[in-house]
Formats: C-alpha cells, sequence, structure tokens
C-alpha cells in the first residue's frame, strides 16, 4: 500500500497551483547562484534544502571553496538580510546577541536601551563557529532553536526567516572548541564542501580574475520564501517514504537488530533526524521539480543528516571507519 500522507489546510487544486508556480521561481533561484557559484552544485543543494526546510546548515570544509561567497549570494538571491560573524575565542555573548547600554535623557532620567547583536539577520553566517567559547557557542545555538534572545530579562524575537550557515575547517583544530554532539543537532543538515571538479576550478580561474565579477541579482523576497517554506510543509509525502525514513533512522541506532550498526556504532540519530528527512525531502523534491518526494530523496541526503546525529565505537575509528562509511553500508541495506 502506497497511499499519500499531507497536511491539512490546502485542497490538491491549490497545492498544485501554488507548487508549479514555486517550481518556476525556484528554478530562477538556481540560475541565479550558478552565475556566481561555480560547481559545487551538491552544496548549493543541500544549503538550499535547508533554507526551505526552515532549518540551519552545518559547513565543513577547508577555506577558500566559496562558503562565505555561497552565503552572500543566497542572501541576495533570497531577498535576505545577511550579516556574517568571524567566530574567535575572545567573543563573548553579547558580541552576537547584543547588549543594554545605560543612557540619560535631557531630564537627566536613566534608563537602559537594548542594542541588537548581528544575529538579528535575516540569514547569519557563523564563520569557524568552533573558534568560539562553548559559552558564546551555546548563546548562538539558543538563538537559533528558540528563535529569540533573553537579554536583561526582556525578550527580543529574532527577524522571520532566520537561518543560520555555520562554517568549521576540518584541519585545523588547534584552539578549537569542538560543538558538542547535543548541539550539533540544532543542524538540520552538516554539507560536506569538498573541493571544485577540474572544469568547474578552470572557470572560477577565468571568471573570477578579471576585471569585473559576476553579481547575483534577486529573485524572491522574504515573504515569498516564507511561503515556499510553509507550502513544503503541506507537500504529501507517500507511505513508502515514511516508511523508509523510519527504516533507516531505526537501523542507525544500535541495539534496533542491525549487526552492522551494533558492532561499528556508539549511539545513534533520535527523532529529530527523522524530522529532517521528512522535512528535507520535501524540500529536496520541490527544488528538484518534483511535486512529491521519493525513496531516492531520502537515501540521497541520508548522509548529511544523519553523519553529525552519530558516533562511532572507539574500535570502529581504530579500523579506519567513518560515520560516513555506516550510513552508506545502511542505504545500500535498504536498497
Amino acid at each position: 500500500m502506497n497511499t499519500a500522507i499531507t497536511e491539512k489546510g490546502l485542497t490538491d487544486k491549490e497545492m498544485i497551483a501554488q507548487a508549479e508556480a514555486a517550481l518556476g521561481e525556484l528554478a530562477k533561484v538556481r540560475e541565479a547562484v550558478g552565475k556566481v557559484i561555480f560547481g559545487q552544485e551538491s552544496v548549493v543543494e543541500q544549503t538550499m534544502i535547508a533554507i526551505l526546510a526552515s532549518g540551519h546548515a552545518l559547513l565543513v570544509g577547508v577555506p577558500g571553496l566559496a562558503k562565505t561567497k555561497l552565503v552572500e549570494t543566497l542572501g541576495t538571491v533570497l531577498g535576505l538580510n545577511a550579516s556574517r560573524i568571524q567566530f574567535t575565542p575572545d567573543l563573548m555573548p553579547s558580541d552576537i546577541l547584543g547588549s543594554e547600554v545605560l543612557e540619560q535623557d535631557e531630564t537627566g532620567k536613566r534608563s537602559f536601551r537594548f542594542i541588537a547583536g548581528p544575529v538579528f539577520t535575516q540569514l547569519l553566517m557563523a564563520d569557524e563557529i568552533n573558534r568560539a567559547s562553548p559559552r558564546t557557542q551555546s548563546a548562538l545555538l539558543q538563538a537559533m532553536q528558540e528563535r529569540h534572545v533573553t537579554v536583561g530579562g526582556l525578550r527580543y524575537d529574532l527577524p522571520h526567516p532566520f537561518h543560520v550557515l555555520a562554517t568549521q575547517n576540518p584541519l585545523e583544530q588547534e584552539g578549537t572548541y569542538p560543538l558538542p554532539e547535543a548541539q550539533l543537532d540544532r543542524f538540520l543538515l552538516q554539507v560536506n564542501v569538498d573541493y571544485p571538479e577540474l572544469d568547474a576550478e578552470r572557470r572560477i580561474l577565468l571568471e573570477t580574475t578579471g576585471a569585473h565579477d559576476a553579481e547575483a541579482e534577486s529573485v524572491l523576497d522574504s515573504s515569498r520564501l516564507i511561503a515556499v517554506q510553509s507550502l513544503i510543509r503541506h507537500m504529501p509525502v507517500p507511505e513508502s517514504v515514511v516508511d523508509a525514513i523510519l527504516s533507516l533512522v531505526r537501523a542507525a541506532r544500535p541495539g534496533h537488530g542491525n549487526e552492522h550498526t551494533d558492532k561499528h556504532v556508539a549511539w545513534g540519530p533520535g527523532p529529530r533526524a527523522g524530522q529532517s528527512l521528512m522535512l528535507c525531502s520535501r524540500a529536496r523534491a520541490l527544488y528538484d521539480g518534483r511535486l512529491a518526494p521519493s525513496i531516492d530523496d531520502v537515501h540521497a541526503l541520508a548522509e548529511p543528516v544523519l553523519q553529525h546525529r552519530m558516533a562511532l565505537t572507539f574500535a570502529a575509528r581504530a579500523e579506519g571507519m567513518s560515520v560516513s562509511d555506516v550510513i552508506r553500508t545502511l542505504v545500500r541495506e535498504q536498497g
């Protein structure tokens, strides 16, 4: 039986009409980003999926792979206010969230005024997030989860939409504070940014070292992006896709009957991983021009969704095994 599970609120006709409009707009988004970011199609796709699914992404890659350029480009193309924070060991939570200052008016009356920090934006790049102290990391990650900050006992809501694209350098670990697993779980996806292919790198050399660089153009605005994000939550999901998500997530947990997992995995993904796979599969389908997700979407997103939500045993690490190896095995077993 392969029935579709849908969210209530939209008729089939309304769903199709809105989806067709969104498909055209997302095609223009892909084209606009492709004029500035050469190659890295999977990175662009996964980052866009995180945004369309109303989440945050952790971009892991060495310096110089256009991570900052990608965030700037997405901010322009999607019509979002964008800002950047360079994380350093001496960065304080107030440097991110904002702080209160004491002011005195003409009558001599004193009062506190809140000055918003750089987190009050719609698209935030947290550059080298693992270089900040755990206290500062927690301040940002709490804002990511709750979508508001509390300063001086008062609540200040963050803009809507609000997305964080954080970066990490996988090579240089000296002087860093690795994110704890519970905080990594706040990220919808972990996007691995690899070196570009030969043709893409040739194009980078030719088109970014001349007198003029390509500039991104706005395609959407924030209100339209919010509408597309809402549409994704109403997209129908075949029951076979729901079963595939449940099967994959549960197989990644030790003690749930998978021999490979029991041998190599210390702890596995929680229910949030399944929620992430569900939303991201819908977003990937729409981004690729389809009106409903398939099992192929689940398999394609298994690694970016699960890899930062699992840990290997000491024996598995000693054998040179990686979390990605385990996930690929589970995907192959699922067929």
